[in-house]
């Protein structure tokens, strides 16, 4: 086995293990270690889904928007489903359904 390695100039190499040694703290104990950067990229794919998902609510409710303030029969039925708005003179009464 010694004579093996003596055969192998390359393992003799000071810069192959200062080299290997580097890796080995870049891999580990480095402060962006893997798996800092596995859960940083784990983070930037959730935040593009979510980034994708509110997006597509931009654009539902700017649609909405547009539909609403085009018309002020449209203004007063939204805000009257939405936010159960009334006029001074009505009552209003909600009712519920039972889900059984």
């Amino acid at each position: 086995m010694l004579n093996w390695i003596k055969r192998q100039t390359w393992m003799r190499n000071f810069y192959v293990w200062t080299g290997a040694a580097w890796v080995f703290w870049m891999i580990f104990f480095d402060g962006n270690n893997w798996r800092i950067m596995v859960r940083t990229y784990y983070n930037l794919t959730v935040a593009r889904d979510e980034k994708a998902y509110y997006q597509q609510q931009k654009e539902a409710v700017l649609k909405e928007r547009n539909e609403v303030m085009g018309s002020p029969e449209l203004l007063e039925k939204f805000a009257r489903e939405r936010y159960l708005m009334k006029k001074p003179t009505e009552d209003l009464f909600l009712v519920e359904e039972v889900k059984k």
